[in-house]
C-alpha cells in the first residue's frame, strides 16, 4: 500500500538541518533573508563579522551549503552582498578568497561594500584592481563605496534595514522557523514511513488458523493502528500550530508583506499538512478493508471451531443411534429401548447445529470472503441433522411397530389364558340343568364376542405386516397355535352346552361332558391356569432381568473399550511424545528421566486390558450372569493397580511442578482434549472402583442364576483389592519408622483412635499426665506388630489431601495382651505388654469398630498360639521354652504358666462381629 502522493521532503533528504548547525547559524556571519535581486536571483548577505577569517572551514562550509540548499532558484545564481564597511582591506581580500573557494552554489553577482575608512578605501581601490584575478570568480565582483551605490543594483525593498533597505529581518525568528519546519517535515516523513511499513506488514500478514490467534492478531493490529493514528494526530496538530505561527505577522498587521522565504515556508507547511491528510485518508481506507477481513476471519474461525464441536457431537449421536437395534424380545424390552432412544435425542445439539447453519447463511449474506468454505459446511450440518432426525424417527417407528406387535401377541395370549380360566371355572353341577346350561352358554358366547378385539387373524398376514420388526416367527406361530387350540376348546364346550340347553321331551339324567367331569374330580383347569399364570409372570420377570443383565454387560464392555482407548491415547499422545526430538525443547528439565514416576505402570495396565481382560469380557457377551468367573480368573492380574495407586502421590507431586509447561499444552492441543493430562492419569483409579459398582448391579439382576456365587465372590475379591490398595496408601504415608515395614507381615487393619497410656513403676502406678486429654493416634495392625502413629494435617486437593502419619510407638504381637472391656466403656479396650508394665487404653468411635479390632487381634494371637503348638509338637521342645501366651485378664496376671491346652484364649469374652465398618475420611478412594 502507498499512503503518500510524493516522497515527503524529498528536497531536504540528504541535506543538513538547522538543528544540526544551530550554533554556526546563530553566529550570523551569513544570512538568507529571503530577498531577491532585479532578475529574481536570491540574495545571500554576509553581514559585518570581524572574526570571519577565524571561522573553522567546516563551520563556513556547513552554513553555506545549508543556506544555498534552501533556495529553489539556485540555478539562477546567487547575488552575494558582502558588508565590510568597518573592516580592513586585508580582511576583505581574505573574505573574498575564502568565499571563492568555499561557496558551493552558482553565482550571479558579487557586491562588496568596501571599508569606509579613508586609508582602507583608497587602499582597496588600488589593490582590488591588482588582486582582482586572484579571487577566481567567474562572475563580476563589484566594490561599492556606500549603500547608495548598492541600491543601484538591488531594490531597497529587497534589502534589510542594516543595508539601508526596508525589509525587516530577525535572525533568531528565521532560525526558529527553519528548525520548526524541518522538525515538522521530519515528523511527517517518519509518520509516512511508519504507516508505509505498517501497511506492508498488514498486507503480508497470513490469516491464522484458529480463533484465539486471530483474536490476538486483530487486537495487536488495532493497538498498533491506534498508536499510529495518535502519532498522526500529533503531527497534524503540530503542523497547524506551525501554520498559525508563520501567519502570525498577518494576524497582527494585515498589510504585512511576506518575503519570498516566508511564502515558501508557508507553502511547505501547507503542502506537508495536505500530504498528512491524504496519507490519513488512504490509511483509513486501507485499515477499514483490513479490519473487515480480519473480523471476517475471526468469524470464520469461530464458525469452524463451533462446526467441529457440533460435528463431533452429531457424530456421537449418529454412532449411538446406529448402535440401537429395533429388535426387541418383549414389551418391557421395547419400552426400555424406546426410552434409551429418546434419551439420546439431544435437541440442544440439533438446535445448535441448525443455529450454526443459519449463522453461516448470515455470513454469506454479508459477503464473507470465505463463502466457498462456509456454504458446504452449512449444507453438511443440515444434512446430518436431517439424517439424525430421520434415523431417530425411523427407529422409533420400528420400535413402536415392534411394541405394537408385542402388545398384540400379549393381548392374544392373555385372552387365551382368560378363556382357559373361564372354561375351567364353570361348575359342572350348574350345567346339569337346562337353565344352568343356558347361562353357561350365554357366558361363553359373550366371551367369544370379545375375540375379534383380542385375537390375531391370519398368521401370514401378521408376519407380512410386521416383517420389518419380526425376529421370532416361531413365537407368532405358537400364539396362533394357542389361539386355535383355545378356539377348538370353546367350540367343543359350546356344542356340549347347546345340547344341554336344548328342551328335552323326556327326562334325561344329565351327564356332564368328559372334560367337565374330569374337571370336577381333578380340577386340572384351575391348576393349569394358576401354573400358566405363574409361569407367564415368572417368565416375564426373568425376561426383564435378562434385559437388565444385558444392559449392565453392555455398559461394562462399552466402558472397558473406552477405557482402553483412553489409556492408549495418554501413552501415545503424552508418554511417547516425551521421547520425540521435535518436542525436546518444550520438555522441562524436571521431567527428564521421570516418565515412570508421572505415568506409573500405566503401560502394563494398558497391555493387560487390551490383550487379555477386554477379550475375556467379550467372551461373556451372551451370558452376562457368568461374567464373575472372568473376574475371578484375572483377580491376581488386577492387583497391578496397587502399584499404580501407590505411585499416584508421587505422580501428583511431579504434575503440580510442571503442569503449566508448553509441552503438555502442545500435546493437549494435538489431541484436542478439553481436559488436562491429570484427568486422564486418574482414569485407572476410577476404573478399578467402577468394577465393584458394575458387579453389584449384575449381582442384583442375577439372583438364582448359575453364576450368582461367582459374582458374589468376584465382588468380594474386588472389594478386597480396593481395601488392600487403600490400606497400602495409608501405609506408605508413614514417616519416621526406622525399620522395614514389609518385615511386619501383612497389614490387617488400620484406623484412628483416642489413646491413653499407663506405666507401672515399682509398686506405684503412675498415670500419664495427659490422661484427661487422650492422644489421637492412627493404629496399624500387622501380623507381627501394632504401630501407633500421629496423623498429620491434610492439605490441598485430590491426592494432596491424603494424610501422612508420624511413627510414635510399636508393640510386638508376640508380647501383646488385650483386655476386652476397659473402665466399663463398651468402646474401650486395653492393649498391654510385659505384665502390664505398659498399658494402652484405646477408645474406638463405635462399639462395632472396637469389637472388630479385638476380634482381629484375637485371631493374630490365636494363630501365634497354634504356631507355637505346632513347633512344640514337631520339634519336641520343652514347654518352658515356648513364648508366653498373653491372653490374660488383669486378675490373672500373677498366675503361673498353665499348659498349652489351658492357654487357649478362653479367659476373655469376645463380642462377635464380622467386619470393620470403614471410617469416614480414612479411604483414599
Amino acid at each position: 500500500p502507498c499512503f503518500s502522493s510524493d516522497d515527503i521532503m524529498q528536497r531536504e533528504e540528504g541535506h543538513l538541518s538547522a538543528a544540526e548547525i544551530g550554533s554556526e547559524l546563530h553566529k550570523q556571519f551569513a544570512i538568507l533573508p529571503g530577498v531577491r535581486g532585479l532578475n529574481g536571483c536570491p540574495i545571500l548577505i554576509f553581514p559585518e563579522f570581524p572574526a570571519f577569517n577565524n571561522l573553522e572551514e567546516e563551520e563556513l562550509k556547513n552554513v553555506l551549503i545549508y543556506l544555498t540548499s534552501l533556495s529553489r532558484l539556485d540555478d539562477l545564481g546567487f547575488i552575494l552582498v558582502i558588508d565590510r564597511r568597518l573592516d580592513r582591506w586585508a580582511a576583505v581580500r581574505a573574505t573574498l578568497l575564502r568565499i571563492a573557494v568555499s561557496f558551493p552554489g552558482n553565482l550571479h553577482l558579487v557586491l562588496v561594500l568596501r571599508p569606509t575608512a579613508l586609508f582602507e578605501r583608497t587602499l582597496s581601490d588600488f589593490l582590488f584592481r591588482f588582486y582582482k584575478d586572484e579571487f577566481k570568480m567567474k562572475v563580476p565582483v563589484l566594490m561599492l563605496s556606500s549603500v547608495t551605490e548598492l541600491h543601484a543594483y538591488i531594490d531597497p525593498g529587497q534589502l534589510t534595514t542594516e543595508l539601508g533597505g526596508t525589509q525587516k529581518y530577525c535572525h533568531d525568528s528565521w532560525i526558529s522557523h527553519r528548525t520548526a519546519i524541518e522538525a515538522f517535515a521530519l515528523m511527517v516523513k517518519t509518520t509516512g514511513q511508519t504507516l508505509q511499513a505498517f501497511g506492508t506488514q498488514l498486507a503480508e500478514t497470513e490469516l491464522p488458523n484458529d480463533a484465539e490467534a486471530t483474536q490476538c492478531l486483530l487486537h495487536s493490529h488495532t493497538l498498533k493502528k491506534d498508536e499510529i493514528k495518535e502519532d498522526l494526530q500529533v503531527a497534524l496538530c503540530q503542523g497547524r500550530r506551525l501554520l498559525e505561527y508563520i501567519n502570525e505577522p498577518l494576524q497582527t498587521d494585515p498589510e504585512y508583506s511576506m518575503t519570498h522565504d516566508e511564502l515558501e515556508n508557508l507553502a511547505t507547511v501547507q503542502r506537508l499538512l495536505g500530504q498528512l491528510d491524504e496519507t490519513e485518508t488512504a490509511f483509513d481506507d486501507f485499515w477499514e478493508h483490513h479490519c473487515t477481513k480480519m473480523e471476517q476471519c475471526l468469524q470464520l474461525r469461530h464458525f469452524e471451531q463451533h462446526f467441529r464441536e457440533v460435528c463431533a457431537q452429531l457424530n456421537v449421536m449418529l454412532e449411538k443411534l446406529s448402535s440401537f437395534s429395533a429388535v426387541s424380545v418383549s414389551p418391557p424390552h421395547a419400552q426400555h429401548i424406546l426410552q434409551e432412544l429418546s434419551g439420546h435425542e439431544d435437541k440442544e445439539v440439533l438446535d445448535r447445529a441448525v443455529s450454526l447453519a443459519c449463522e453461516g447463511d448470515r455470513l454469506i449474506e454479508n459477503l464473507h470472503y470465505a463463502e466457498d468454505s462456509i456454504r458446504p459446511k452449512c449444507s453438511e450440518l443440515r444434512g446430518v441433522c436431517e439424517e439424525i432426525s430421520t434415523t431417530l424417527v425411523n427407529k422409533k417407528n420400528l420400535i413402536l411397530r415392534a411394541l405394537e406387535l408385542h402388545n398384540a401377541l400379549e393381548k392374544s395370549l392373555q385372552w387365551c389364558e382368560d378363556g382357559i380360566f373361564l372354561l375351567a371355572s364353570q361348575p359342572v353341577d350348574r350345567c346339569q340343568s337346562q337353565d344352568g346350561a343356558e347361562a353357561a352358554l350365554q357366558e361363553l358366547e359373550r366371551y367369544l364376542d370379545t375375540a375379534p378385539l383380542h385375537i390375531l387373524t391370519e398368521c401370514s398376514a401378521i408376519c407380512s405386516q410386521y416383517e420389518a420388526v419380526l425376529t421370532d416367527h416361531l413365537r407368532v406361530e405358537r400364539v396362533f397355535q394357542k389361539q386355535t387350540s383355545v378356539q377348538e376348546m370353546f367350540e367343543r364346550r359350546h356344542m356340549s352346552l347347546k345340547k344341554l340347553a336344548a328342551k328335552q321331551t323326556r327326562p334325561v339324567q344329565p351327564v356332564a361332558p368328559r372334560p367337565e367331569v374330569k374337571s370336577s374330580h381333578s380340577s386340572p383347569k384351575p391348576t393349569i391356569h394358576d401354573h400358566g399364570t405363574r409361569h407367564a409372570s415368572l417368565s416375564g420377570e426373568e425376561e426383564n432381568l435378562a434385559v437388565l443383565r444385558r444392559h449392565v454387560m453392555n455398559e461394562l464392555l462399552e466402558t472397558e473399550r473406552a477405557y482402553v482407548e483412553e489409556l492408549l491415547c495418554v501413552l501415545e499422545g503424552y508418554a511417547a511424545e516425551l521421547d520425540n526430538p521435535a518436542l525436546a525443547h518444550l520438555v522441562p528439565s524436571i521431567l527428564l528421566s521421570k516418565k515412570d514416576i508421572l505415568f506409573g505402570n500405566m503401560s502394563e495396565i494398558y497391555q493387560f486390558h487390551k490383550r487379555t481382560f477386554l477379550r475375556d469380557l467379550e467372551a461373556y457377551t451372551d451370558c452376562p450372569e457368568l461374567v464373575g468367573r472372568c473376574f475371578l480368573e484375572r483377580m491376581e492380574d488386577l492387583q497391578i493397580y496397587e502399584a499404580y495407586c501407590q505411585n499416584k502421590p508421587r505422580s501428583e507431586s511431579l504434575w503440580r511442578q510442571c503442569s503449566d509447561c508448553a509441552f503438555f499444552q502442545e500435546c493437549q492441543k494435538k489431541l484436542e482434549h478439553k481436559l488436562g493430562l491429570d484427568s486422564y492419569l486418574l482414569k485407572p483409579v476410577q476404573r478399578i472402583t467402577k468394577y465393584q459398582l458394575l458387579l453389584k448391579e449384575m449381582l442384583k439382576y442375577s439372583k438364582g442364576c448359575a453364576g450368582c456365587d461367582d459374582l458374589q465372590e468376584a465382588l468380594s475379591s474386588i472389594l478386597g483389592i480396593l481395601k488392600a490398595v487403600n490400606d497400602s496408601m495409608h501405609l506408605i504415608a508413614i514417616t519416621g519408622y526406622e525399620g522395614n515395614l514389609s518385615e511386619l507381615g501383612r497389614l490387617l487393619m488400620q484406623g484412628s483412635f483416642s489413646v491413653w497410656t499407663e506405666h507401672k513403676k515399682g509398686h506405684a502406678k503412675v498415670k500419664d499426665l495427659a490422661r484427661f486429654k487422650p492422644m489421637q493416634r492412627h493404629l496399624f495392625l500387622h501380623e507381627k506388630a501394632l504401630l501407633f502413629c500421629k496423623k498429620r494435617e491434610e492439605n490441598g486437593e485430590g491426592y494432596e489431601k491424603a494424610p501422612s502419619y508420624s511413627f510414635k510407638h510399636s508393640l510386638s504381637m508376640s508380647a501383646v495382651g488385650i483386655t476386652e472391656n476397659a473402665k466399663g466403656d463398651n468402646k474401650k479396650f486395653e492393649v498391654w505388654c510385659n505384665s502390664r508394665d505398659e498399658v494402652f487404653i484405646v477408645q474406638a468411635s463405635t462399639p462395632e469398630i472396637k469389637t472388630a479390632w479385638v476380634n482381629e487381634i484375637r485371631k493374630v494371637l490365636t494363630q501365634q498360639l497354634k504356631a507355637c503348638k505346632g513347633t512344640h509338637t514337631h520339634t519336641h521342645t520343652q514347654t518352658n521354652n515356648l513364648p508366653s501366651i498373653p491372653f490374660r485378664t488383669h486378675a490373672q496376671k500373677n498366675q503361673k504358666k498353665q499348659d498349652e491346652k489351658k492357654a487357649e484364649p478362653n479367659l476373655i469374652s469376645f463380642a462377635k462381629t464380622s467386619s470393620l465398618p470403614k471410617n469416614k475420611g480414612d479411604s483414599f478412594f
